[in-house]
């Protein structure tokens, strides 16, 4: 069948008569009364353009929008549908002009090339006939054949394919969401390496599997010294784990098997590829996991390296322009940005991706700001276009005006003085200006991220998120692998204080390899401390890695989401089982041993004297605490500047935990969003918090505000206003500021 299509789409005629032919074969080979191409035009509309079967009059005059009737469905959903009796299917859409009410069957794939939707090819029979799985796989392969007829043009000019909005020539103001804060101007660089595949059907399917393995083998000896090409920097912890995980990828049985089965059907290697890495993405294109999206996008990349080495295209360091450059991709797998050179690249702007997609954290890594969903960034942006991007806000400007280049490199000079500013506060004391010291630490979840202790001159590490290295993993770690993770973290800690929080999964933050009942309000449901109480097994090898990476050295371990006293008599009582059988074993024990518990839900105010006989110290989890305390789903656009946490309310119930915490004799640290602004956290401190965790890029400013503030008159004036009806006291405090010179 797929040498007839070969020979028919390399015989005479013109682009036209051969999808006839083409038709006409199909319907032979698939018993079929009527099969029908339809080919994606410009303003999202498919237009019949042969049949065999159907009312010849019909092509070119029958056109659907995507997503209407069942061949709009097919499109629109990028998946093969096969139904017995099409009429009675909800979107069935009748067409008088074709003449297809007599047919009652109906099997349709889409055409895929790279991804993206060409078209649709579907087959129709008389009677109602139930189509088998293997029937789909054929028509899915002979679908990716027709798709090379259509790439090439003949049959509908590329510019007519694509859906164009506006004039694209005029500048524009695009909006996305931070991935990666900083600010860049450059120009456009479009990520679309693409491989032509030039034959489709093999002559000798053993020769196609040799040059398959070969080049197989060359990529994987490509990514081995790509990895370990890296920057010491980069490849440093999570950054590591990434990768490695790509590389297992790379060598997985069931994607390599896939490809070699397509192979033996007939097709040539690349092609083989091609079908593997289009069926996967259909499968996958309506996953809203993140964690496996991920994966698909790793997927991609290494189809992509993959038919780079079978068409002998491996040189994988892209060359860029050696002036500023703006990378512009709809996604990028996890080593991809590592192709690109760096000394010419300013920024990445995606049309997908999240804060913590794998290509974002390498991007960190390489302190390179992000800005992620950006809505048709790809399509609107031609190469070599000038781009804005801020990625402090989110946005990204396209062939921006001279007055706004001009605002915007005077921004940059700005920030580039505030940071040396901020730089040259780093050795000097966290001190307000009536001698009160403040500590500043570090939020952090990845080990990458502790080498910006000593650039910012923090004092430890507030908040270790330990859930970061489960989630990027495809299994559970072990028990050695663990060690090793909060081993390094201590090392690169330097011996100033971490804190580690045991597992807070759960909600928004789902282990791949681990099952979960969907819960009706997920930040409120099987989460944190209540999935380690369920599952002790998990919380013992968390906590036995702990104590073994401590090693004789202090060791801090906090509890999340505790919501009553009796979860964290349980979670003491589990860690007090492990301290007991390492000391068994001869282990060195952690010297000091300090626990505490999280403050995010609002109940445990009101028990806050039993919480303080039993653990360490406190940490006020600010994000979670607001929205519990407000009952306001932080994640609601609807609700997100609805409550402040600068309200009178949560102002009062902060200013009670640090009372209590301050009776006690406890140390309190605030580790959520709140401490790295510095508006927040002069609030903060005038309620009496003198211990502040954030992410790096607020120690610099925060410290600055620090060093201006007078603390006595801070405090005397918030306690004035605590108990006002005001629905935020934020005006007031950026008064004071503005009053008595605190540098916000």
């Amino acid at each position: 069948m797929l040498k007839r299509l070969r020979d028919v789409m390399a015989g005479p005629g013109s682009a036209q008569e051969r999808l006839e032919q083409v038709v006409t074969v199909i319907a032979a080979d698939m018993v079929a009364e009527v099969c029908s191409v339809y080919i994606r035009r410009a303003g999202e509309l498919l237009e019949l353009f042969a049949t065999e079967g159907l009312n010849p009059e019909a092509v070119h005059r029958t056109r659907l929008r995507i997503g209407e009737g069942l061949v709009g469905d097919i499109a629109a959903h990028a998946r093969p549908l096969a139904l017995a009796d099409a009429q009675a299917h909800p979107q069935f859409a009748y067409r008088p002009e074709t003449g297809e009410e007599v047919f009652a069957s109906l099997m349709g794939v889409p055409i895929l090339r790279s991804g993206k939707v060409l078209g649709v090819l579907a087959v129709q029979n008389r009677t109602r006939r139930q189509y088998t799985e293997e029937e789909t796989e054929h028509l899915e392969t002979i679908a990716m054949v027709l798709a090379e007829l259509v790439a090439t043009g003949e049959l509908i000019k590329p510019a007519e394919m694509l859906s164009t909005e506006g004039n694209a020539m005029l500048p524009s103001r695009l909006e996305g969401v931070k991935i990666n804060g900083g600010l860049a101007i450059g120009q456009a660089v479009l990520h679309q390496r693409q491989v032509v595949i030039r034959r489709v059907v093999a002559e000798d399917a053993e020769e196609e599997l040799v040059r398959f393995r070969t080049a197989l083998a060359g990529m994987q000896s490509a990514i081995d010294r790509m990895i370990d090409a890296v920057d010491s920097d980069v490849a440093a912890g999570e950054h590591r784990d990434i990768l490695e995980s790509y590389r297992m990828f790379a060598e997985d049985r069931g994607w390599i098997g896939r490809i070699a089965e397509a192979i033996r059907t007939g097709l040539t290697a690349e092609a083989a590829v091609q079908k593997v890495q289009n069926d996967t993405r259909a499968r996958m294109s309506q996953i809203t996991d993140p964690y496996l999206r991920e994966r698909l996008l790793d997927l991609d990349d290494l189809a992509m390296r993959l038919l780079q080495h079978l068409s002998g295209d491996v040189d994988l360091l892209v060359d860029l322009p050696p002036t500023d450059v703006v990378l512009i991709a709809r996604s990028m797998g996890p080593a991809e940005l590592l192709d690109y050179d760096r000394t010419s690249l300013r920024a990445l702007v995606l049309e997908e991706g999240s804060i913590t997609s794998h290509v974002a954290i390498v991007a960190r890594a390489l302190d390179i700001p992000v800005v992620g969903r950006v809505s048709g960034i790809v399509t609107r942006v031609e190469a070599g276009d000038q781009i804005v991007v801020d990625g402090d806000n989110g946005l990204v400007m396209v062939r921006p005006g001279e007055d706004v280049l001009e605002h915007f490199a005077a921004a940059m000079g700005a920030r580039q003085q505030q940071m040396q500013s901020y730089a040259a506060l780093r050795d000097l004391p966290a001190r307000t200006k009536d001698g009160v010291d403040i500590a500043m630490l570090l939020n952090a979840g990845m080990l990458a991220d502790l080498t910006h202790v000593e650039e910012a001159g923090a004092a430890g590490i507030g908040l270790y998120r330990t859930e970061i290295p489960f989630m990027i993993r495809s299994a559970y770690p072990d028990l050695k692998s663990q060690v090793e993770i909060y081993s390094r973290a201590l090392e690169r800690a330097g011996g100033r204080p971490v804190v580690f929080r045991t597992l807070d999964v759960g909600g928004d933050k789902r282990l791949p390899y681990f099952s979960y009942d969907d819960d009706e309000n997920p930040a409120m449901g099987w989460r944190a401390m209540r999935i380690s109480i369920d599952r002790p097994a998990m919380l013992r090898q968390q906590l036995r890695a702990m104590i073994r990476a401590a090693a004789g050295r202090p060791l801090s371990v906090m509890f999340p989401m505790v919501a009553e006293v009796a979860e964290i008599d349980v979670a003491r009582a589990v860690l007090d089982m492990e301290i007991a059988r390492e000391e068994a074993a001869g282990r060195p024990l952690p010297q000091p041993l300090s626990v505490g518990v999280m403050i995010e839900v609002p109940s445990l105010f009101w028990q806050l004297d039993q919480i303080l006989q039993r653990v360490d110290f406190l940490s006020v989890g600010s994000n979670d605490l607001l929205q519990f305390f407000f009952a306001s789903d932080r994640g609601s656009p609807l609700l997100a500047d609805r409550y402040d946490c600068l309200s009178p309310a949560m102002l009062c119930f902060l200013r009670g935990i640090v009372e209590k915490a301050d009776a006690a004799g406890k140390p309190i640290t605030v580790c959520g969003e709140m401490a790295g602004r510095p508006l927040d956290a002069m609030a903060l401190l005038a309620l009496g918090f003198r211990r502040l965790s954030m992410n790096p890029a607020g120690i610099g400013p925060v410290k600055s505000m620090v060093r201006s503030l007078d603390l006595a008159q801070a405090q005397d004036y918030i306690l004035t206003l605590l108990h006002q009806p005001d629905h935020s006291l934020r005006r007031k405090l950026r008064s004071f500021a503005k009053d008595y010179g605190v540098v916000l």
